[in-house]
C-alpha cells in the first residue's frame, strides 16, 4: 500500500493539489459550481439592462434615475467586495456564497414584484451586495481549488460573463414574443432570483470548505478531510509546522491586516492587480453605455434587433473570454493584460478619429475589436492576478480589495464618461477614454510580477519558514 503524504501546513496542501494533473469528478462539478455564482452576478446585472427600456417607459423613470438603478450594483460592490473578502478570511470561503445567493434571490424577487422606483432600487442594492460579496469571495475560491499548472483557467469568468449576459437577452427575446408587453423586465430580473434559487440549493448541497484555507487556520484534521471529498486525495495529519501552530493560536485576520497587501513583495502585486482591474471596468463600462447606440444604428431601431444586435457584439466577448484562459496560459497574465490593452488603445483612438466618417461596417468592427481585446487580455486578469498572488490567509483580502477598485472603475465608467460625452461629443470621449489603457499597460510593462510564472505564494511562504527555522535549530 503506498504511503499517504503527511499534511503539516498549507504549503502542503498546495502541493498536493498542484501535483493534480487535472480537475476531474466531484472536484470539477464544485469548481463549476462556484463559477455559476459568477453567472448570477453577470445574469442579473443584464437582467437590468435588458428591460431598462420598458421600465423606463412604465414607470416614467427620469434619467436620473435610471442612472442611479444601472450604478447601484458596481456602487455597492465599492463596499461589499472588501466586506466579502474580510468575511472569508473569517469565516470561510462557502458561507459568504451562500449568503450572497440569499441577498440575490431576495433582490430578484423585490424588483420582480416592484410598484415603484424605490422599491426597485432596494432591489438592486440587495444584487449589488450579493454582487460585491460573491465575486471577492468565489476568486479566491476558485485560485485554491485550481492546480497551478491550470491557474489560466481562472480568465474563463470573462467568458462565463458574456455568456450570462447574452443568456438573459436571449430570454428576454422569449418573453418579447411571449407579448408580456412592457413587464418584460420583471420576467428579466424575476428569473435572476430563480437561478439563484437553483444556485443556493446546489452550492449548499456540493461545496466544501477549501482546505487550503482550512489548513491556514491550522484545521489540519478538516483539511485532509477535504483533501479527499473533492479530489479523492488521501493523506494523514503530521505534526504541525511552525506557522501552522502559530496560525491555530493567531488572532483572525480583519481590516487592519489588509495593510499587509501594500508593504514588501505584495505592493507590486496589489498596484498590478488594482490597475488592471480598475483599467478594464471603466474602459469596458465606458464604452459598454454606448454599445446598445451601436447596435440601434446597425441592426435597427425595434426592441428585437436591438437585443439581437447586443447578442451578436456579446458573441465576441464570449470568444475573447475563452481565449483569455489560452493567452494567460501562454504569455502569462501580465504581458496577456499588456497586448488587450494595447488592442483597446488602438481601438479607442479609431473609433475617435474615425466616428460618423467611416462605412457602417468599419463602425461596427472597431466596436468588436475593443470587446475582442478587453475580454481576451485585461478583462479578467485583474481579479485573477490578485487571486493567485497572495498566500491564503490575506488571498480573500486580497482579491477584495481588487474588487473594490474594479467597482470605482465602473462607477467611473457609467458616471464619469457620459459626462465627458455631453461636454466633448461621442468621438472626443473615446479619445479621452484610450488614456486608460494606456495608463494600463504601461503598468503592465512596468511591473513585472506573473503569478503563473513564479511559484504558489503559500509554497514559498513554507520554504522560506524552513530556511529560517535551520539557524535557530543549529544554535541549540
Amino acid at each position: 500500500m503506498a504511503q499517504r503524504a503527511s499534511v503539516r501546513s498549507v504549503a502542503d496542501v498546495v502541493a498536493l493539489i498542484d501535483g493534480l494533473g487535472k480537475i476531474t469528478g466531484r472536484a470539477q462539478i464544485i469548481w463549476f459550481l462556484v463559477f455559476g455564482g459568477l453567472f448570477l452576478d453577470a445574469y442579473s446585472n443584464a437582467a437590468l439592462s435588458a428591460g431598462l427600456g420598458p421600465m423606463t417607459t412604465q414607470m416614467e423613470l427620469t434619467s436620473t434615475q435610471v442612472s442611479i438603478l444601472t450604478a447601484t450594483a458596481p456602487a455597492l460592490a465599492i463596499i461589499f467586495n472588501p466586506l466579502g473578502g474580510w468575511l472569508a478570511t473569517r469565516i470561510g470561503r462557502v458561507p459568504p456564497l451562500l449568503i450572497a445567493k440569499v441577498f440575490a434571490i431576495a433582490g430578484g424577487l423585490l424588483a420582480a414584484f416592484a410598484g415603484g422606483f424605490t422599491v426597485v432600487w432596494l432591489g438592486r442594492v440587495l444584487v449589488g451586495v450579493a454582487y460585491g460579496i460573491d465575486f471577492a469571495v468565489a476568486m479566491a475560491l476558485l485560485a485554491e481549488y485550481t492546480p497551478a499548472k491550470l491557474g489560466g483557467r481562472l480568465n474563463l469568468w470573462q467568458a462565463v460573463w458574456y455568456v450570462a449576459t447574452t443568456s438573459n437577452l436571449a430570454l428576454a427575446l422569449v418573453f418579447f414574443n411571449l407579448d408580456v408587453g412592457a413587464d418584460i423586465w420583471r420576467w428579466s430580473v424575476g428569473s435572476a432570483a430563480v437561478v439563484a434559487v437553483a444556485l443556493l440549493l446546489s452550492q449548499a448541497l456540493m461545496l466544501k470548505e477549501s482546505p487550503t484555507w482550512l489548513a491556514s487556520k491550522g484545521r489540519l484534521d478538516e483539511s485532509v478531510t477535504n483533501l479527499e471529498r473533492i479530489y479523492g486525495i488521501e493523506a494523514v495529519v503530521g505534526t504541525p509546522d511552525t506557522m501552522t501552530r502559530t496560525a491555530a493560536q493567531a488572532p483572525v485576520i480583519g481590516f487592519r491586516q489588509t495593510g499587509l497587501l501594500f508593504k514588501g513583495e505584495y505592493l507590486p502585486r496589489t498596484i498590478l492587480s488594482s490597475v488592471i482591474s480598475l483599467g478594464q471596468s471603466m474602459q469596458y463600462f465606458a464604452v459598454g453605455w454606448y454599445l446598445p447606440l451601436i447596435s440601434l444604428t446597425i441592426f435597427g431601431e425595434s426592441f428585437e434587433k436591438a437585443t439581437i444586435g447586443s447578442m451578436v457584439f456579446n458573441a465576441f466577448g464570449i470568444a475573447g473570454g475563452l481565449l483569455s484562459a489560452y493567452f494567460g496560459r501562454r504569455l502569462g497574465l501580465r504581458l496577456s493584460s499588456a497586448a488587450g490593452f494595447a488592442g483597446v488603445f488602438v481601438a479607442l483612438v479609431a473609433m475617435g478619429l474615425t466616428f460618423e466618417k467611416v462605412p457602417t461596417a468599419v463602425a461596427f468592427l472597431l466596436p468588436v475589436l475593443f470587446i475582442l481585446c478587453h475580454s481576451a487580455g485585461p478583462g479578467a486578469n485583474g481579479k485573477s492576478i490578485a487571486a493567485l498572488s497572495y498566500t491564503s490567509d490575506v488571498r480573500a483580502l486580497g482579491t477584495g480589495v481588487t474588487g473594490m477598485v474594479g467597482s470605482f472603475g465602473s462607477v467611473a465608467g457609467l458616471y464619469v464618461f457620459p459626462q465627458i460625452k455631453d461636454s466633448l461629443g461621442l468621438a472626443d470621449t473615446f479619445l479621452v477614454l484610450s488614456v486608460v489603457p494606456l495608463l494600463g499597460l504601461i503598468t503592465c510593462l512596468v511591473i513585472t510580477w506573473d503569478p503563473t510564472k513564479a511559484a504558489s505564494p503559500d509554497e514559498v511562504a513554507g520554504q522560506d519558514l524552513d530556511a529560517a527555522a535551520v539557524p535557530s535549530v543549529a544554535a541549540r
